[in-house]
């Protein structure tokens, strides 16, 4: 039961917590902390951390001062605030959803229901992708390079590229508008970087890009839907996360069958394409590749040893 129920309504002010603080029918943050860990025990297999993570939003006090502010009184709106992401947290939604937000390698990204939740294996695609790019700059000094991200969903991969190296041009599709318009604020926060990112209309795949770009980009790179229509999903991804954005036919593989056919008539001629899959689909996606005409392929593992992305380039 929530400590104002059983105290009547919470008085909320900024200071610090005295030992009168309970009798005043005052809250600190630390309760609250104490309050969240302890409604959270059967619904989140981490319940200090996601305590950490709600008390972090709603307080506005992050890293070393989260600690620092804990004896602060809460002030009321930051309870409500409390109140509304604990209750929806308890009833299964998923953290990222509940906080608003999260972080993904230098960006700090909305995310709701809209969108796929970015996820540590992606960093790791990012990271070949950046390789990419290294190289073909290497090969290609001064000259501006072009990137395109299929599918981007909250822009997680393409923002990512256009903030970490300089000198390149991104375009971000997506299928759908509502994903489109989490990817546009996640743009606007990213300062000067942004300048360099175009987001098209929503399309699928190839066809959302102007056909002017045909054998122009340097790097493909995404994260299409994987999961075979028949795969059990845990509830807190299969009840919560687009559907549209996890599953891919029988096999999972009905999407990146389109984005490995197509991507040679979208590539320059010594362009990289760059796919997250699943593990089982690693060897048969490189597969499809060579078929398609990529002569250098390589399958690379994610930070837990998985294959998890197939890096597929041409002129190699």
């Amino acid at each position: 039961m929530h400590w104002w129920l059983m105290n009547g309504p919470r008085s909320c002010a900024i200071a610090k917590a005295d030992p009168m603080a309970e009798a005043n029918g005052t809250v600190s943050w630390r309760m609250l902390q104490s309050e969240a860990e302890r409604a959270l025990a059967g619904a989140s297999e981490n319940p200090a951390s996601d305590a950490r993570r709600i008390i972090e939003r709603a307080s506005g006090n992050e890293g070393a001062q989260y600690v620092l502010g804990l004896d602060d009184l809460a002030t009321e709106r930051g309870v409500h605030y409390f109140d509304l992401m604990l209750e929806r947290r308890v009833h299964g939604e998923p953290l990222q959803y509940v906080v608003g937000s999260w972080g993904f390698r230098h960006l700090d990204l909305l995310v709701d229901a809209r969108v796929l939740i970015p996820r540590p294996e992606t960093e790791s695609v990012v990271e070949f992708a950046l390789s990419e790019l290294d190289a073909l700059r290497a090969s290609a000094p001064g000259r501006s390079l072009l990137a395109v991200d299929l599918g981007t969903g909250s822009g997680a991969i393409g923002l990512s590229l256009a903030f970490e190296r300089e000198r390149v041009e991104v375009w971000l599709t997506d299928a759908s508008d509502a994903a489109l318009a989490v990817a546009r604020a996640n743009l606007a926060g990213i300062g000067r970087a942004g300048t360099r990112v175009t987001i098209a209309a929503a399309g699928e795949w190839f066809a959302a890009l102007p056909g002017d770009l045909r054998g122009s980009i340097d790097l493909i790179v995404s994260n299409p839907p994987y999961v075979a229509d028949g795969d059990e999903l845990p509830a807190v991804v299969r009840d919560w996360e687009p559907a549209s954005a996890l599953f891919a036919g029988a096999d999972g593989l009905d999407d990146l069958r389109v984005i490995v056919a197509e991507a040679p008539e979208w590539l320059s001629p010594v362009g990289s394409l760059v796919v997250e899959l699943a593990p089982a689909q690693a060897r048969e996606f490189a597969e499809l590749a060579r078929h398609a005409g990529f002569d250098g392929v390589e399958i690379r593992q994610d930070l837990a040893g998985r294959d998890r992305t197939v890096v597929c380039r041409r002129g190699h």
